[in-house]
């Protein structure tokens, strides 16, 4: 077993990276034609509540926008090893003047979809306006809510005006929630349905299989010859084949059936591969910015008075979940932010440092609360390696452990999930966040600003009206760490979520896979464009 340990630079904001462990990334890598297959336990449903899941206005989770990255093109984009936004469609891309509320974007010379159509600047404002438009229900929208208007004054020119200062725009143009979409292929105010897309990014999705319950079984993808950008392609085709069970995905890797195994292996399974003597595979792990949030609705009337939710942070153990569910590949988290990302504290260890039954007994007493609490945690259910359910089964015997809660814990298919989530339909609910850029705002914004993305029922008129708007004035990111720290205490008070876990990112190949160790992003995206095929020493 080849090891490499990888520190990412898009969490720890170095230019390049530091490995270690046997195996080298470099030389050899070439291009037989042959694709290279990549296997994921991620599932891409097509139902009749997900009816357009390869849409970027509809979907706005890890499956689908591993997807987006690898096929659609932004005007901006992270060159390996940067933290810093480069163009990508555009050419140039800057803040007009010293208020940060106009931001112009000159396009590439030739730019065309993969069909062939040319792209203008006119796609660009036809893509961000009909994202806005169509607002789908937990979609990605809230990511560029600030836009107030673009306009186009020539086919090569895009001017977006905000709606107030925010020095993250940039990195939200980078996001699939500003993906160019083809004018002339999807509908302006309706989502493109089915397992299709059209895009101009580095490949194309050449062919789709599905299963018989409508779920992505596999895809193809080409090497997309109109492509112009700043990537460099090092094969020509990548298959990505979904597997419902990840100890069948890795045996499809060990057989050579599939080159590449990412997203996501059970803890038993990273164990196993940790200390595992075959020269043939290597695993490469690094540093994840993945948290794992545990939802309150504080709209519930059974979560709505403060010291309850309270009493939940001071019973809940997570060094006992990370240990016992998690088997040590997942770290405690005591905050919004993980850690890595800059101006993150440790605020809910500050104000509940260990489980402690007494102080949530005494919280409850004084809020006059004197009986057993009935709740229900949802999770969506499990699949390949995911742990949803024994974490919520665990999450659920602590709480009830301690004499002051009745708590159930129920499962849910992923395609309804989200949709109930952001409906309020739950009390209790947990979800991984991966950060869609590496900055502490896309830890808090997405839940606690408003417009969030699942429509929490909480809001803190402080985070809101002071301090997001403060920290999107600060283009020195550094700056805005003590607004962040505020934020996060606020957060730790009032708990409208607990912070679970902070996971590591994990990825396994096949020896003559090269580029490993460049293909995870921050956002546990698989970057098709870096592996290769080749040997290494």
């Amino acid at each position: 077993m080849n090891r490499k340990l990888l520190v990412l630079p898009a969490l720890l904001g170095v230019l390049t990276p530091l490995i270690s462990g046997c195996g080298g990334s470099g030389g050899g890598s070439s291009d037989s034609g042959k694709p290279i297959v990549v296997g994921t336990t991620d599932s891409i449903e097509l139902t009749k509540d997900n009816p357009a899941p390869l849409d970027p206005a509809t979907s706005y989770d890890s499956a689908t926008w591993n997807i987006f990255y690898n096929t659609f093109q932004m005007l901006l984009t992270y060159p390996r090893g940067s933290t810093t936004p480069t163009p990508d469609a555009a050419s140039d891309c800057h803040y007009n003047d010293t208020t940060g509320l106009t931001y112009t974007c000159t396009m590439r010379d030739g730019l065309k979809f993969s069909n062939g159509d040319s792209l203008t600047s006119a796609d660009v404002k036809f893509s961000i306006d009909r994202m806005l438009k169509i607002n789908w229900n937990a979609g990605p929208a809230s990511l560029i809510a600030g836009v107030k208007s673009v306009n186009t004054p020539d086919e090569k020119t895009v001017v977006f005006q905000l709606k107030a200062p925010d020095a993250t725009f940039p990195a939200k143009l980078a996001t699939p929630a500003a993906a160019i979409l083809d004018s002339k292929v999807y509908d302006p105010t309706k989502p493109y349905t089915g397992f299709k897309l059209v895009g101009s990014g580095p490949y194309t999705l050449s062919s789709a299989t599905k299963d018989a319950q409508g779920n992505l079984q596999s895809g193809t993808f080409d090497k997309n010859s109109n492509y112009q950008g700043l990537l460099k392609l090092n094969n020509s085709k990548v298959e990505l084949r979904m597997f419902a069970d990840s100890n069948k995905m890795e045996s499809a890797l060990k057989t050579g059936a599939i080159d590449v195994m990412s997203r996501t292996l059970s803890p038993d399974q990273i164990n196993q591969l940790q200390t595992s003597s075959d020269p043939s595979i290597k695993l490469t792990e690094s540093p994840g910015g993945e948290a794992r949030y545990l939802f309150l609705n504080t709209s519930s009337s059974d979560l709505r008075t403060k010291a309850v939710r309270q009493a939940i942070a001071e019973v809940v153990d997570r060094q006992a979940i990370t240990r016992d569910v998690y088997k040590r590949t997942a770290d405690p988290l005591y905050s919004v932010v993980p850690q890595g990302i800059s101006g993150h504290t440790n605020s809910f260890f500050a104000d509940y440092p260990t489980p402690n039954v007494a102080a949530a007994k005494t919280k409850l007493h004084a809020a006059g609360i004197t009986s057993k609490i009935p709740l229900t945690i949802n999770y969506r259910r499990d699949n390949g390696g995911t742990m949803n359910q024994p974490e919520a089964e665990a999450i659920a015997r602590q709480l009830n452990a301690s004499g002051l809660f009745d708590v159930t814990a129920k499962s849910e298919e992923w395609s309804a999930f989200l949709k109930a989530a952001s409906q309020r339909k739950y009390q209790i609910f947990a979800i991984s966040w991966l950060p869609d850029f590496p900055d502490p705002d896309n830890y808090i914004a997405p839940f606690f600003d408003r417009d969030n993305f699942l429509n929490l029922p909480y809001a803190s008129k402080q985070i809101q009206d002071q301090l997001l708007p403060e920290t999107r004035r600060m283009a020195q990111r550094s700056t805005a760490s003590d607004a962040f720290g505020q934020a996060q205490q606020i957060v730790a008070q009032d708990v409208p979520m607990l912070p679970l876990w902070q996971g590591k990112q994990y990825i396994v190949s096949r020896s003559n896979i090269t580029g490993v160790e460049w293909a995870l992003n921050s956002s546990t995206t698989t970057q098709f464009w870096e592996l290769g095929r080749g040997v290494t020493g």
